[in-house]
């Protein structure tokens, strides 16, 4: 590459390393530069998509006072810099490196030439969905996120079956209201349900709120249903809720918007011996110190204090509290050393008042200071509700922790394994042979999942994962700055389908980590809660009856048996196929040429039995694979020799017939003693049928 004409004419130059730019050419730019005649005798000249400098330089060249060059490439900044210097043009230059909008915004003066040469919207795929790469002032952030789901999408939806299936999409606050506005759009025939899952109970981020949970769409065809989910077998405790306020919004005195009244600054005695309620005080007006309050000989007055000494306001007013007092709702107990009083007191909130007068709860008595004595029941199969808090969905323990042990360090921000189990069990529990379909697969955590479920009740559920090999915005950064690029080997292993979901899938299968060392531990999970540790017939003296009375204790429990039976070591009883997908050319396709880059795909869909088949020529006119059951016929003629050989192969339960001529399929199909048929067109790119088989007729 060189400057065509002028002062500099003849002169080289040098052109970005790799395909990241699109020089244009020394003929393309004289016409350029000739076609315009004189407009280049003086003025400022303006490339925005610089790339190497070329335009600019030969505007120079012919003529042209100063030039400003924008590109937000480094390797294309240090190729820039590098001609200008080589020129010796640097005092007429200014070289900008950002992106051209931003670049846009902070030029001042005037240009007597604007060159754009941007690049072409190809499939070179640019853009990423990723918060790294998206400015966050970009008004457009929100549409270039719907344009890409919108695609997917729409093909999720031909994939989907109508009759019976779930498309789960799992997003966090950002776009979940533009994404519940697009799955309305363009799935109006269906039943949509949004969840919020607490994934990290700690919560994140230092601004603001911390962010504890994301949410869920669950979006059901036909037949589709929620399964219950069995309750472990472990009595809970009703929970008792300390009756003081904790918000400073509700301190004594305060009559702000949400404020309590004046009416719940109170005392409530408690016997110094018993720790049993006595009595429920009236309400101090505030002008009143809470020293002036009644005394009770033998009994202590609590107040609403804060362990600072705050006073505060109690969560219900007397006249409620003494209701509460009266049918057990209300209960005193010992403080802990830092509260400022000797007593605490808690009540049952009226929910669970509600459960326990509708049986949700069991009754089962009394204390001796008369306050109840109640649970919720186990082993009742109950619906999972809108709001999932469980332990087991904890991202950080469950997600993050299993993945680290698996392959280090090589992916944030995991999901829970046990939390897709679930979402996925609640609709797939009753179906042993479900397909399941991830095409955001990230770490592979889906895969793992199905693999568990299979290993606990001995289904034969399949999962595809689809993924692209795209690298982390820190690991792009430091292979451009190597001399690396796009489909180089140093930059594809570190990819995400080669780094991080081909390896968590073979080692998860295996038992082994990415070292080979066996994984240590099991799928169970150990978790405190309340179990009963003894029970006992006692004579209330609240009462005077006898009661029933359980003593609960917090002990750690296994909270899967089934899977604290399954070590991680040992694997799981799966088979596993990677496989690129690309492009292909549509008259070679046509005329069958390429017939064995659909081959995984139709081992996926007779059941992924056996090892993934491999035919490295081109698909005879019967493809026989016994091992893997199933069949595929792409010549008529040959239909008899097939039925001989499924005749001396019972196992081959799945074939695939490649016929244009619809009655012909038909007649093939009736006539053949196999549970699947299938037709596939011999132009199968467009025409390939992945939802459903084809009756017999």
């Amino acid at each position: 590459m060189r400057i065509v004409a002028g002062e500099f004419g003849s002169r080289p130059i040098k052109s970005v390393k790799g395909d990241s730019t699109r020089p244009t050419s020394d003929k393309v730019k004289g016409a350029v530069f000739s076609s315009l005649g004189n407009t280049f005798h003086s003025g400022r000249f303006l490339d925005c998509y610089s790339g190497t400098g070329n335009m600019a330089l030969e505007a120079l060249s012919r003529g042209m006072d100063t030039a400003v060059m924008v590109d937000k490439n480094r390797q294309a900044i240090l190729t820039i810099k590098e001609n200008v210097h080589s020129l010796g043009v640097e005092k007429r230059c200014k070289v900008i490196q950002k992106d051209i909008f931003s670049a846009l915004s902070s030029l001042k003066e005037p240009f007597d030439v604007v060159y754009i040469d941007p690049p072409y919207n190809t499939r070179a795929k640019d853009w990423k969905y990723n918060n790294d790469y998206v400015d966050p002032t970009d008004s457009y952030k929100h549409s270039k996120w719907l344009s890409m789901m919108q695609k997917r999408l729409k093909i999720a939806k031909k994939l989907l079956n109508p009759e019976n299936s779930v498309l789960i999409i799992t997003i966090d606050e950002k776009e979940y209201l533009h994404l519940g506005c697009l799955i309305e759009e363009l799935f109006p025939e269906a039943r949509i349900q949004m969840v919020s899952s607490v994934i990290n109970p700690a919560g994140a981020g230092k601004q603001e709120f911390a962010r504890t949970d994301e949410y869920i769409y669950f979006i059901q065809f036909g037949a589709s249903c929620v399964r219950p989910e069995s309750r472990e077998e472990i009595d809970t405790p009703i929970v008792w809720d300390t009756l003081r306020r904790s918000s400073l919004a509700n301190a004594r005195g305060k009559h702000g918007k949400g404020a309590c009244g004046p009416n719940q600054f109170y005392p409530i005695y408690v016997n110094d011996i018993t720790g049993k309620i006595e009595q429920i005080g009236d309400p101090l007006p505030e002008s009143i110190d809470r020293s002036h309050a009644p005394k009770i000989p033998g009994c202590t007055a609590v107040f609403p204090i804060r362990p600072d000494g705050t006073e505060m306001n109690w969560g219900i007013k007397p006249e409620e509290a003494r209701l509460r007092l009266q049918s057990g709702y209300l209960r005193a107990g010992m403080a802990k050393l830092n509260e400022p009083q000797k007593f605490v007191i808690s009540y049952v909130t009226g929910g669970i008042i509600n459960d326990i007068a509708s049986g949700v709860a069991i009754l089962d008595g009394y204390n001796d200071d008369g306050s109840v004595i109640a649970h919720y029941p186990t082993g009742k199969d109950k619906l999972p509700t809108t709001n999932w808090n469980k332990p087991t969905h904890d991202a950080q323990r469950f997600g993050t922790n299993i993945l680290t042990k698996i392959i280090g360090g090589r992916f944030q921000y995991p999901k829970s394994i046990y939390a897709v189990k679930d979402a996925i069990s609640y609709f797939v529990k009753d179906n042993a042979n479900a397909l399941v379909v991830d095409f955001f697969a990230g770490s592979g955590t889906t895969l793992h999942a199905v693999n568990l479920l299979n290993a606990e009740d001995n289904g034969r559920r399949r999962c595809i994962l689809v993924t692209n090999n795209e690298v982390s915005v820190t690991e792009e950064k430091i292979l451009i700055g190597e001399g690396y690029k796009k489909g180089d080997p140093e930059w594809e292993k570190l990819g995400i389908a080669h780094y991080v979901t081909w390896p968590r899938t073979v080692c998860s299968i295996m038992g082994t980590n990415v070292n080979g060392s066996p994984l240590e531990g099991n799928y169970g999970v150990m978790e405190e809660c309340y179990l009963l540790d003894e029970e006992d017939t006692v004579i209330s003296k609240h009462t005077g009856k006898a009661t029933s009375k359980k003593i609960y204790e917090k002990k750690k429990v296994q909270l899967f048996p089934l899977l604290a039976e399954m070590n991680k070591a040992d694997g799981f009883k799966a088979n596993a196929a990677f496989f690129k997908l690309g492009f292909l050319d549509k008259n070679a396709v046509a005329l069958g040429r390429q017939f064995k880059e659909m081959l995984p795909t139709l081992w996926m869909k007779a059941g992924a039995i056996g090892k993934c088949p491999v035919i490295e020529n081109d698909i005879p006119s019967i493809l026989f694979l016994p091992d893997n059951h199933f069949a595929v016929l792409t010549e008529e003629s040959a239909f008899g020799e097939l039925e001989t050989m499924l005749s001396e192969h019972p196992e081959v339960q799945t074939v695939f017939i490649v016929t244009d001529y619809e009655a012909g399929y038909c007649a093939m199909a009736k006539s053949l003693k196999v549970e699947r048929t299938y037709q596939l067109y011999r132009d199968y790119l467009d025409n390939f049928r992945i939802n459903t088989g084809r009756d017999k007729k």
